[in-house]
């Protein structure tokens, strides 16, 4: 397996219950310079055997300890002798597994809260405050402890927000550490890892391009690989890992699938012609427009443009003589959005169309350096490797490209449009000087039209949404909270300059609840 695994002796693993919080609690574990995976509650214990964790986190989840089907605890976790940190439903899973009792309460808790340290000499809590801001979001509480524990902490609303059996190395939380209302819940994290766990903080993103070469060569051999290649970050750091590893064995790619932002594949061929990597263009617009002729539905659009990306590199690796390898710039978000793979508990959010939406008949091994590192930590790898930094710093860009900008049928005069709409406000946006303070940004073209008035007369046009949005990682993401006379600019020369449109909105909701791209 090639993955971001550099240091196999300070490893936490997250037990996913459904929790919407669990990659912010890999994130924050990343953060401290410890490395993590997230597990579903079912994965198999040889997977955890493998990982060989220094400790376990035990994330929240929708459920009550007491539904039928819920989630239960995995024997290993208590049966490996490691430190465990149980938050919120994770902790009442440990009380209840440990023979304390867990009980429903009578109103759920969900908010701002203080939390009182009973006892300040709890590694968990070295060097916090005895009062602290924390965010609470729970039905169930535990109402009597497990013999060998003791009340770390409380709040107004919960007798039992902390609790530690500091001889077994068990604790839990009824609050969320992970998210930002909990100001100095990742200073809780890591007394955790470093003062109960062991861990030293010594992991690096960059650090595990030396070992993921290396598997690479175990890998393939003396074999060819293909990588498709888009010009964003992920694939570029993708490949020239991999082209480390194997030299002029490699291929790249680049297809232009007819979904490309204005100009994007003249400049995507120029950039690539300074990285010094083996680049084939192929043309496949026509392809993929007819593959997509009368689709509406976003997670079809996603599966067939997956499959038509397969099906043209396995025209290209046949013409290559067969090459078995194919190379992707596949993500962590990418894994955890696509699948429920990682817990049944989990409600897929959205098909990558290099993750879910791989045909089952696909003929290549899949080579995936970037799978278990999120989009900040692959940049800082892009910097380790010396990439342009236009590269290194490129905003995201989906995959299924405009595609999943448009909502309702893909066709030539939709693209035209939304091409035109996303060049003025990628242009006004970077104009402003802040390409690099927002996150992403772009132009969505709705399936509304609205009445208006252009020259006296009366129109029936379309409506363009503006979406920009702040991230760090694009797991949560805030909307961007953009200059008035910026937006005034953006609106106005859309409505002037882009044929059958009359109405620009901007998008102000956050990830979660909403996704950063419509579809």
């Amino acid at each position: 397996m090639i993955d971001a695994r550099s240091n196999q002796n300070e490893n936490i693993a997250i037990i996913d219950f459904g929790s919407q919080y669990v990659q912010l609690i890999a994130r924050r574990v990343r953060e401290c310079g410890v490395y993590c995976e997230i597990f579903a509650h079912h994965a198999p214990p040889e997977e955890i055997a493998e990982f060989s964790p220094v400790g376990f986190i035990l994330s929240g989840g929708p459920s009550s300890v007491y539904d039928a089907g819920a989630p239960r605890l995995p024997s290993y976790v208590l049966g490996s002798g490691v430190p465990v940190l149980g938050i919120c439903y994770g902790m009442q899973l440990l009380a209840q597994e440990l023979g304390g009792v867990v009980t429903g309460a009578a109103h759920r808790e969900y908010g701002p809260a203080t939390l009182r340290l009973s006892d300040n000499h709890s590694p968990l809590f070295a060097e916090l405050p005895s009062e602290f801001a924390v965010w609470m979001s729970h039905g169930d509480k535990v109402t009597d402890l497990p013999k060998g524990f003791r009340i770390l902490a409380s709040t107004d609303n919960a007798l039992v927000a902390a609790l530690g059996d500091e001889e077994r190395k068990l604790y839990g939380l009824q609050f969320h550490p992970e998210v930002v209302h909990t100001p100095r819940g990742i200073d809780v994290l890591r007394n955790f890892m470093f003062r109960v766990c062991g861990c030293h903080g010594n992991w690096r993103p960059a650090s595990f391009v030396a070992s993921a070469v290396e598997a690479i060569r175990r890998q393939v051999g003396q074999d060819k690989a293909v990588c498709g290649l888009s010009g964003g970050v992920d694939s570029t750091v993708a490949a020239t890992i991999v082209q480390r590893a194997i030299g002029d064995r490699l291929t790249c790619i680049f297809v232009n699938h007819g979904l490309l932002r204005l100009n994007e594949a003249e400049e995507n061929l120029d950039a690539f012609r300074h990285l010094g990597l083996n680049v084939v263009y192929v043309d496949a617009s026509q392809r993929f427009l007819s593959a997509l002729e009368g689709v509406v539905d976003p997670e079809q659009k996603r599966r067939i443009i997956g499959r038509e990306f397969i099906r043209v590199f396995e025209s290209e690796a046949q013409r290559l003589g067969n090459v078995p390898f194919l190379v992707q710039g596949t993500l962590y978000p990418d894994v955890i959005e696509s699948s429920g793979t990682e817990s049944k508990t989990a409600a897929r959010i959205k098909t990558h169309h290099n993750v879910g939406g791989l045909p089952d008949d696909m003929r290549f091994r899949l080579i995936e350096p970037l799978k278990y590192l999120f989009k900040d930590e692959v940049r800082r790898v892009g910097v380790e490797l010396a990439l342009p930094e236009p590269i290194v710093q490129r905003q995201p860009f989906p995959g299924p490209g405009l595609a999943v900008r448009i909502i309702g049928e893909v066709n030539p005069q939709a693209l035209e449009t939304l091409r035109q709409a996303d060049a003025i406000v990628t242009s006004e946006i970077a104009g402003a000087g802040l390409g690099r303070e927002v996150w992403q940004y772009f132009a969505v073209l709705t399936n509304i039209r609205t009445v208006g008035v252009m020259g006296d007369s009366r129109t029936y046009s379309h409506v363009i949404a503006v979406r920009a949005v702040s991230s760090q990682d694009g797991m949560t993401a805030n909307w961007a909270h953009l200059p008035h006379d910026l937006m005034a600019r953006i609106s106005s020369r859309i409505v002037n300059q882009v044929p059958g449109v009359n109405r620009v909105v901007y998008d102000i909701t956050s990830k979660p609840p909403s996704t950063i791209e419509w579809e």
